[in-house]
């Protein structure tokens, strides 16, 4: 694919270095890591009437992200001085090339393990959970990690409710993973690395499992699929207190658990019983949020449609039985935005950012954001003098 230039704009040949440059500027659209640094520069070729010719190794041939590489890669050249037209030729990995990708993103040996448990990482795991369905919960943790990604920060979701997965929808998602051989490529949307078992079902089929085939979808999603270095990582959980949230106390022992619930106090003894689960897991209450909270009327004044005080209440029930103070993140507003956002597929944090709902998010956000990356265990390779 080529793309002429004005000869008149022209003065000199491109120099190799600024032509590297920019290709250094090109960056991987699931892999979120420069082309140049994950070897998918194949050659490049600068002609003397300024023309350049690159080639661009692609993982597989069906790479549904092609054109944006194509187009990434053709915009970046096109800028460097003395470049009269950019030609990128499309060409796919080898195996022995993929073998040396996989390493690179994986480490030594490219063996599969869960990144998030390795003594180096800095990754903050949120598991979002509630005590019954309807609260909520995908919503929020949707708007929470766009709300952290629009911030410049690196995140991830794994929607591991199997049964009632959503989050492909509510943030607009219709492309499938990719496939490198044993590792799965995330699509990514708003800057989000997401993976869902809805992206490997035909139509609206139902998936009817027991608790053996999904601590096996879980665990796959943790170990095949390269996320790579995340800030936060959030797990869209199931209702209740089932196998899913067993398995993820045990193949993520640092999850920190968001207690989502509405200011009904019906509603807060049910969610008590999701965040409770932290005292027989070993696993931390990182706080509650309160959604539905009231409803703003055009007078300014406020209706509390599920009652009040839910969240307060459950922070203090939480509190006493995991015996430390538990925050409460904030209180989501009813906000018909907020629907009509999930249902387009744009969270309201983007689509509607001077909204109530949206502002109560991203306060929630900041508070997750100003958290800092964990230590413990990390070693810092200092040396005496």
């Amino acid at each position: 694919m080529s793309a002429p230039m004005d000869p008149a704009t022209a003065s000199a040949a491109p120099r190799p270095e600024a032509v590297n440059d920019a290709l250094a500027t090109v960056i991987d659209p699931e892999l979120r890591r420069p082309i140049t640094e994950l070897g998918m520069v194949d050659s490049v070729h600068i002609a003397a009437n300024g023309k350049v010719t690159v080639a661009v190794l692609l993982t597989i041939a069906g790479c549904p992200l092609r054109d944006t590489i194509t187009a990434d890669a053709q915009k970046a050249l096109s800028a460097v001085p003395g470049v009269t037209a950019v030609d990128v030729e499309l060409k796919v990995m080898n195996q022995a090339q993929r073998d040396a990708l996989k390493e690179k993103l994986r480490g030594s040996g490219g063996q599969r393990k869960i990144p998030f448990n390795e003594p180096g990482s800095l990754t903050k795991v949120y598991a979002v959970a509630s005590g019954k369905g309807g609260v909520g919960k995908s919503s929020v943790t949707v708007n929470l990690a766009t709300a952290l990604a629009a911030q410049g920060l690196r995140v991830g979701i794994v929607d591991a409710d199997v049964y009632g997965f959503s989050v492909p929808a509510l943030m607009g998602i219709t492309q499938s993973p990719t496939q490198v051989d044993d590792m799965i490529l995330p699509p990514v949307a708003f800057g989000v690395k997401v993976i869902s078992i809805g992206m490997f079902v035909t139509g609206n089929k139902p998936v009817a499992w027991r608790g053996p085939m999904l601590h096996r979808a879980l665990e796959q999603f943790l170990t095949d699929v390269y996320f790579g270095d995340l800030d936060a990582l959030f797990l869209d959980l199931p209702p209740g207190t089932g196998d899913i949230a067993i398995s993820v106390a045990q193949l993520l022992p640092k999850a920190e658990i968001l207690v989502v619930t509405t200011p009904q106090a019906a509603a807060a003894d049910v969610a008590e019983r999701a965040g409770a689960i932290a005292t027989q897991t070993g696993q931390s209450i990182a706080g509650v949020i309160e959604n539905m909270s009231y409803l703003e009327m055009p007078d300014g004044g406020r209706m509390e449609l599920f009652g009040s005080g839910g969240g307060a209440v459950l922070t203090e029930r939480l509190g006493s039985t995991v015996g430390t103070e538990i925050p409460l993140l904030g209180q989501i507003p009813l906000d018909i935005r907020l629907r009509e956002g999930g249902d387009a597929g744009l969270p309201i944090v983007l689509g509607q950012p001077d909204s109530p709902a949206a502002a109560a998010l991203v306060g929630i956000a900041g508070q997750l954001a100003a958290r800092p990356r964990g230590l413990p265990g990390m070693k810092l390779d200092l040396q005496p003098r």
